[in-house]
This record gives structure tokens, sequence and C-alpha cells, in this order.
């Protein structure tokens, strides 16, 4: 991965966690991705798009179907999550609908939130769904 960073210390310093785990870690888990990810990561400067695109190309895709939609308009209408937070919620319910053991995320106003994480566990357990971890980089070194 390149190693520039943000010249925004707590971006800067979350880049380089992210990159400390991807050289240090990734091999010990097996990755998925999902379209979600995918038009996440195109946003944003080209060049460090295209960085991150590349990482991402050869992982499988999870399907977000009918089943991984109602699961998030659950999170939504359980108030797991805000209204707001409907993309936050797919990418929450493709991880549980597909048995991830993890979801890897710096989105933490939604989904890496030490107040939500309980109440989204609730609602997919609620639901019969496998539960991921929810956590950042960091929390994984």
């Amino acid at each position: 991965m390149r190693r520039t960073s943000s010249p925004h210390i707590v971006t800067a310093a979350k880049q380089i966690q992210t990159r400390r785990w991807w050289d240090e870690k990734r091999s010990e888990y097996e990755l998925f991705t999902s379209e979600l990810v995918i038009e996440e990561a195109s946003q944003g400067d080209a060049s460090l798009a295209d960085e991150r695109l590349i990482h991402l190309q050869d992982m499988p895709l999870l399907a977000i179907n009918a089943e991984v939609e109602a699961i998030a308009e659950a999170l939504v209408g359980r108030s797991a999550l805000p209204q707001k937070a409907l993309v936050d919620a797919l990418h929450i319910s493709t991880a549980a609908y597909h048995g991830a053991d993890f979801l890897l995320t710096w989105n933490c106003t939604h989904i890496a939130n030490a107040r939500m994480r309980p109440r989204i566990a609730r609602v997919l357990a609620e639901l019969d769904c496998l539960v991921p971890v929810i956590c950042t980089p960091e929390e994984l070194l």
C-alpha cells in the first residue's frame, strides 16, 4: 500500500494502522467484500481509490439480496441504527447474513460504535442472524 498519509493526524494514524493490519494480519483471515465497499472505495482521490480497489479486486463479493435488505431495514426499523444510516445497516446485514466472523471498519459513527453495538447485536440475535464482531483494524492488531 502507498505510504503517504493524510495531513490530519487522526486520519493518518488510521491509515498507518490499516496498512499495518493489511501487511501483518490479513493473511490470518479469509477476506470478503461487497459492492457497497467497492463503491465507497471508488470515491475520493482517484489515485488513492485505484490503490484501494487493487486490494479489493480479488476478494469474493458477498451478495446483497432481499434477505440482506430485510435485515438492514430491521436494524433501522428497530432503532439499532438511525434511518440516515441505512447504507451502514446494509454493511452490517451483509456481514451478518453471510456469516462473517468479523466486520472490519473505521466507521465509528454508526458501525464500530460502543453505544450501538449492543443494539445491533440484539436485533441480529432476534432475527437469528450471526452477530459478527464489529471492530476497527486497530482492535485486530
